[in-house]
Formats: structure tokens, sequence, C-alpha cells
């Protein structure tokens, strides 16, 4: 098993705290990298990906919406 998903696999016997910490290191991390950061506050980043993303899932809705 690759690491990605031996990590994968273990999120969901973590704690609350743990995946918190978890997502401050990754946050952290791509501060770090300089990574296309959209928005960076206390509550968190958000990337060209995350970006992305939401936009593909809000065209769907309204492509459903229209059919």
């Amino acid at each position: 098993m690759r690491t990605v998903e031996k990590i994968m696999a273990s999120l969901p016997n973590l704690s609350t705290d743990e995946l918190q910490d978890i997502e401050q290191a990754i946050h952290d991390l791509y501060r770090v990298r300089r990574e296309r950061i959209i928005y960076d506050d206390n509550y968190g980043i958000w990337t060209e990906q995350d970006q992305n993303s939401v936009a593909v899932e809000v065209f769907e809705l309204l492509d459903k919406a229209e059919s």
C-alpha cells in the first residue's frame, strides 16, 4: 500500500483534535511552499484547487437545474 493510501485509511480512526492538528500542519506546508493561495486567514486557506473544484460543483448543479 502506498503512503498516501495508508494515511487516507487511518484518517477515520483519528480524533477530531488529531484531524485538526493534521489540517493545520498541511495549511502550514502550503504557506511555506507558497502554493497558489487565494485566501489565507485564521480559519484556514483557500487554494486555486479549492476554487476550481467548487466551480465544477456549481456548474454541475446549474446543468442539473437546467435539465
